[in-house]
């Protein structure tokens, strides 16, 4: 066989890994994100630490992306000993700031904890949803490079036909983050007067998709890249699919209400899956037209990408379902409480519902993003979700015990945690007075294009010059981290620049 060959056959016909190993791997970046918040704390405000650019870049790659890329290469078969021992550090943490706390030192811990849940938050965003997409980013910017070398587990690579693998989730989960943070959530007037007007910037939207897609299957297809052609077909590419999501939502949401979009998702997804059971329709994805496996004619040629958009929509209207509840005014803690508790009840529920589907009617299927694809994405969506609202509300709690405490891409305290009323109304001007900015979760969560961009583009590039097939383990891992060192540090410094690329 040829390089490309080979290297085609190493990412195909895998069948997964469990439900359980991802979520626990999901869970992990969580509670990562937590303790670089107790580290930030315990550094800046008990340890007298200044704080750069640089340092904050340091602290912030070290503890979340290093981490990242150990569990999907290195570390990958030990991800509950890495939940556990990150666990115990957090806690450790957590102990030593409590021990050092500033405010209510004298003070017993519930009465501090009765304190605590009666205080207000305010922040420009909602962390967890940051968070959220910036690990759906990492995620899938470190497996497109590392899946091409031996020491990636080839079950968390994507499944042929059936099965859970880790890269299932990065694309299903990218959808649902986008949805989270679309204009019609952020900014319900967008969708107010003229449906004709709405709709007409909705298609002006999706240009530069258009372009980039194009762009992409020209350069594949020219320079004899490798690709899995049973993933999306001949032509069709993950930015096509976009564009037909981000194309059909609109016209959903001109006929049905906005909060009525979980209802749009259901349906689609049952409707779909009926078609698939009832009709020639699943034959059609597998074999094609004449019941060969034809790629001739452009149905054909592509028929995984163009079929599976459907349960792509799903998601994403379930996506924009949770931004709207996400995205209600909740001023205090006990809201926040209430949100992760709601969210992981939901979660648990479609986890439930995710295995007696399995049993009762077909198994989880990317290739056809059937209902148990569906149920999959947006539970473990939820489960990462409500993690990492669980993580904002422990740090903002350890934020409480430090007088002017304040962690990037966090919840701002609004009511001061000392009793003093002259302490009471110069903590909070002090703290908004710190640079907020110096932060890779914001820089990538904003800069989040120019992240996927330049992940493509660098994967590409080392594909081409590195032979992934026979690297051992340490260079592997070097390269990888080298990539996403590299990727990461231009998209902070144009953070920090402010430049961008804003299409949608």
């Amino acid at each position: 066989m040829s390089e490309k060959q080979m290297k085609e056959a190493f990412v195909s016909n895998l069948n997964g890994t469990t439900v359980l190993e991802i979520t626990q791997g999901l869970c992990f970046p969580a509670f990562c994100i937590l303790c670089r918040g107790f580290l930030i704390i315990f550094s800046q405000y008990l340890c007298s630490f200044s704080h750069t650019w640089k340092t904050r870049f340091f602290i912030d790659f070290v503890v979340l992306i290093v981490p990242m890329v150990a569990t999907l290469t290195i570390w990958a078969s030990f991800i509950l000993l890495e939940l556990l021992g990150v666990i115990i550090f957090g806690a450790g943490l957590l102990y030593q700031i409590y021990r050092r706390r500033t405010c209510y030192a004298r003070l017993p811990f519930l009465k501090i904890l009765e304190k605590f849940l009666n205080i207000s938050l305010e922040s420009e965003c909602i962390p967890a949803i940051s968070c959220f997409r910036v690990i759906t980013s990492a995620f899938t910017a470190i497996a497109i490079l590392a899946v091409d070398f031996p020491l990636f587990p080839r079950r968390f690579a994507k499944t042929e036909l059936y099965g859970t693998g880790a890269m299932d989730f990065g694309v299903g989960g990218f959808v649902f983050g986008s949805a989270m943070v679309c204009l019609e959530v952020r900014r319900r007037k967008y969708m107010e007067g003229s449906k004709l007007r709405y709709f007409t910037n909705s298609l002006y939207s999706v240009w530069p998709l258009v372009f980039l897609g194009i762009g992409r299957l020209a350069i594949i297809k020219s320079i004899g890249y490798q690709e899995h052609l049973t993933e999306y077909g001949v032509h069709w590419n993950f930015f096509f699919t976009i564009i037909v999501v981000k194309l059909i939502t609109p016209l959903l949401l001109i006929i049905f209400p906005l909060n009525k979009s979980w209802i749009i998702a259901l349906s689609i997804t049952i409707l779909y899956q009926l078609a698939l059971d009832f009709t020639s329709l699943k034959r059609l994805i597998l074999y094609g037209t004449d019941g060969s496996g034809t790629r001739v004619g452009l149905l054909n040629a592509n028929r995984e990408g163009i079929i599976s958009t459907l349960g792509y929509v799903a998601i994403h209207m379930a996506g924009v379902q949770t931004g709207l509840y996400m995205h209600k005014n909740r001023s205090h803690i006990k809201d926040l409480i209430k949100v992760a508790c709601f969210l992981l009840l939901a979660a648990i529920s479609l986890f439930i519902s995710l295995y007696v589907v399995q049993v009762n009617v077909e198994a989880v299927s990317r290739r056809m993003a059937n209902l148990a694809f569906c149920i999959w994405i947006v539970a473990s969506s939820l489960i990462l979700l409500s993690s990492l609202l669980l993580g904002d509300i422990i740090l903002s709690f350890a934020k409480f015990l430090i007088n002017g405490a304040l962690v990037p891409c966090s919840w701002k305290l609004i009511q001061s945690p000392v009793t003093n009323k002259k302490h009471s109304e110069s903590l909070v001007p002090e703290a908004e007075r710190m640079e907020p900015s110096l932060c890779l979760i914001t820089a990538l969560n904003r800069k989040q294009l120019i992240f996927f961009l330049l992940s493509n583009i660098t994967t590409g590039l080392i594909n081409l010059m590195v032979d992934t097939l026979h690297s051992s383990t340490l260079w592997a891992l070097f390269v990888v981290n080298l990539y996403m060192f590299s990727n990461c540090l231009i998209v902070y410094v144009l953070y920090l620049q402010d430049k961008t690329i804003q299409f949608w």
